[in-house]
This record gives structure tokens, sequence and C-alpha cells, in this order.
């Protein structure tokens, strides 16, 4: 392993690493109880396995996921291509990285949410994110050796003094309910993960760290999927690490019933407010500083990648206007749909997600499959569809559409995972009558 390729490593954990990240392990470690192993270990692989599993994949093919999708059909590459990139771009994942920085950070300190305060607050950052990204051959040293160390040193502190306050405690209690048992915690974790949505971002960081590579001289397939590899494990094993250490702290913490109710009622995220006590019982009065300070370089470090990730695609697709005018077209999107306000980001989001991440799972699971097991495109497109149908019919189910119950009955309905057994018969579905098309041939991968 080289420098070049350990730098890669800690850019790619910092553009994982968003605010997201930070509240959900401390919540799972505290609903899990005694459970907690088999729930953060469910949450590593969905919050982890694959949204790393996607960078690797994408190396696979030279042209990145462009080729890759491509090859399951060219209209179907541009369409979706599109939606995830603005999905996870400026008109929901860029907004929710300056909102929750302010609420995460100017809120606690200044007990403010006024609309003047999120307007200077967005302003200044993204002005920060623009200097980041104008140049993104510049992208890896900034983000990868000058913000990374900075994140690092912050959090690690952190969970170091968490340790030491709430490590030794007594276990608590744990909801009882969604964690009765280890397979039922493991369920909720593997859903817990999933739902950090990283699966998405992982098809467009997948060409930075690609690109990355191949900045350093490195011009062989197989050596830019090696060291992709290496880089993915590297922010794999960092991301566990943090993870599981949140996780087990907020494992240890005992929350009132009093006072959970009361967070209940004021609609505060339990994540959010695990973090703080954990940051105040450490640190004190400057507990809420150091908080402030790595959720700002975490949500910092996404925005950054996801503005060269979207810029870069639509560049390459729309070559009329520059990287530059994009990287300041979306960003100015992003500064004015963050204005919303938190809530309604995450509200606008959800049902768009629920659509695009299982299509996104079930493509880089097909990409993977056929690298080893030759299958023609219309297995693929077979496959990919019919996810499409279901997850289309589960959001509208659950807008409240009667006519749809009958979803209810699907397999692992209860774990927002009905598309995952559909995926399976898709493909088999879809592998048969690829038989039958003598035409086409098998997908195959190029190699430089």
């Amino acid at each position: 392993m080289n420098k070049n390729t350990l730098i890669i490593g800690f850019m790619l954990f910092a553009i994982f690493f968003g605010a997201g990240n930070l509240i959900f392990p401390p919540n799972l470690g505290l609903n899990s109880g005694p459970n907690f192993w088999p729930a953060i270990f469910a949450f590593v692989i969905t919050g982890i396995g694959l949204p790393l599993l996607g960078v690797v994949v994408g190396a696979l093919d030279k042209q990145g996921y462009i080729g890759a999708f491509n090859k399951i059909h060219p209209m179907f590459s541009v369409v979706f291509l599109v939606v995830i990139y603005l999905t996870i771009g400026p008109l929901f994942a860029i907004p929710r990285t300056a909102s929750t920085s302010f609420e995460m950070t100017i809120t606690p300190i200044f007990h403010t949410t006024n609309n003047i305060a999120l307007f200077v607050f967005s302003a200044i950052f993204f002005l920060i994110v623009i200097f980041l990204c104008i140049n993104p051959n510049k992208i890896v040293d900034r983000i990868g050796a000058i913000l990374t160390p900075l994140l690092l040193i912050t959090i690690i502190a952190m969970i170091i003094k968490g340790f030491t306050d709430f490590g030794t405690a007594p276990q608590g209690a744990g909801d009882t309910k969604a964690f009765a048992t280890s397979m039922s915690s493991f369920a909720k974790g593997f859903t817990e993960g999933y739902l950090t949505m990283d699966a998405i971002a992982a098809i467009a960081f997948s060409m930075i760290v690609v690109n990355a590579v191949k900045a350093t001289g490195i011009s062989h397939a197989n050596t830019i999927f090696k060291h992709t590899a290496m880089a993915a494990l590297i922010a794999a094993a960092a991301l566990a690490v943090i993870y599981i250490s949140l996780g087990f702290i907020g494992n240890h913490m005992n929350i009132s019933e009093a006072k959970m109710n009361e967070l209940v009622s004021k609609d505060q995220n339990i994540g959010t407010f695990l973090l703080i006590t954990i940051a105040k019982t450490g640190f004190g009065a400057f507990g809420k500083y150091l908080l402030g300070i790595i959720v700002a370089l975490a949500c910092l470090t996404t925005a950054c990648g996801l503005i060269v990730s979207v810029s870069e695609y639509f560049n390459s697709i729309f070559p009329k206007l520059s990287y530059k005018a994009y990287v300041i077209i979306f960003t100015l999107i992003s500064f004015i749909i963050a204005n919303l306000g938190l809530n309604t980001v995450i509200s606008m989001s959800v049902p768009v997600l629920s659509v695009v991440y299982p299509i996104a799972i079930t493509t880089v699971l097909l990409i993977l499959i056929a690298r080893f097991v030759p299958m023609k495109p219309i297995t693929q497109q077979i496959t990919v569809l019919v996810v499409t149908i279901v997850s289309i019919l589960s959001v509208i189910h659950s807008l409240g559409v009667k006519a749809l119950d009958f979803m209810n009955h699907l397999p692992l309905k209860s774990y927002s995972l009905e598309w995952f057994p559909i995926m399976i018969i898709g493909l088999i579905i879809g592998y048969l009558i690829g038989i039958f098309f003598k035409k086409q041939s098998a997908i195959v991968y190029q190699k430089e």
C-alpha cells in the first residue's frame, strides 16, 4: 500500500461520513440493549458493506457505472444516473448537509432556529464548498489530507471520553419490542443501516475514487480495481471502528422514561440528544463546540464529495457548460433548498429515496453477479424492471392507497425489504428468458 492509496481511502471515509452517520449508531446502541452485537453487526453490513461494495463494483468497468449501466440499457444509464445524481445532489442530500450542520452546531450553541441565521450560516457553508470543489484535481489533497485528520481527531476525542464516562456503566434495557431476540435485533440493525442511503451515494463516489487512483499514474484496469478496493477497505475499517464505538457508548447510556417521553413530544431526534449528552458529559460547555466541529466537518466533506460527483457527471453528458459552472449552479440550488429547513428537506426526500435505493442496490448486485456468471442484458432489464415496479407500488401504498393493501403480505415487508425476494425471482425468470434470446451476447466487462 502506498501513501496515495492511504490518502484516497481517508478521503472516501470523509465523504461517506456525514452527520447522519453520527446519529444512527448511538441510537441503535441505546435501543438494542443486551442484543447490541447482532444489531450493530447488521448495521455495519448495510451501513458500510453495501456502500463500499458499491464503490468497488464501480471499478469493474473501465467506464465506471456509466459503462456498467449502459450494458443494461443506454437509456436506463442516462435516466437512472441523472435521477441518482440529482437525488443525492442538489435536490436532497447536499441541502441536508447544510441544514443538519445548522441544527447541530448553531442551534445548540446559540439556541436559535431563526431563518435569517440559517440563511447566513448556509451562505458561508456553501461558499466554503465552492472553494474546495472548484478545482476537482485538488479535492483529494484538501479532503483526504487536510479535513479528514481534523475530523478523525475530533470524533476520536469524543469517543475516548465517551468510553471513560459511559463504557463501564450498566447496559441499558433497550427497546424490548423491536430488539426482543438476536434475530429481531439483527433485522432491525440491517434496516437501520439500509436507511442511511449510503449505497446510493456509493455510485457517485465510485468515480471520484477511480479518477483519484488514475491521477496517481495508474492506468491498468486490474491495478485500478486493486487500489480502489484497498482504499475502500481503509474507509470501511475507519467507519466500522467509529460506528461500533458510538453504538457501544449509546448501549451503556440510560435515559429515563420521562426524558424519552419529553424528547418524543418535542419531536427531537434521539441520536442527536445522545451525541449532545456524550459531548456535554465529557467536555462540559466545550462539548457542544466540539460536537459542532465534528458535525460541520462531516457535513462539509460529504457536501464536497457530492458536489464534485454531480458536477463531473453532468459536465460529461452536457459538456456545453463547464465543470465550474455546474459547481456554482448546483451549489446555488442546494443553498436555496437548504433554507427550507431540515425537516422539510427530509420529508421531501423520503418517497424518492424509497424508490431509488432498491434499484441502486439491485443494479450493484447485478453488475457483481454478471462479473462471475455470464448473463444477457434482457436478464438485468427484467430484474431492474420488477424491482422498480415493486418499489413504486410500495411508496404509493405507504401513502394510504387501500387497493394496494396486498403489499402487506409480501415477504420482508415489515423490514422494508419486500423488493429483495422479488429481485431474486426476477433474476431467475430473466435468466431463463435470456436463454432464448440468441441474438443477445452475454455482458462482458472490458479490460485495458
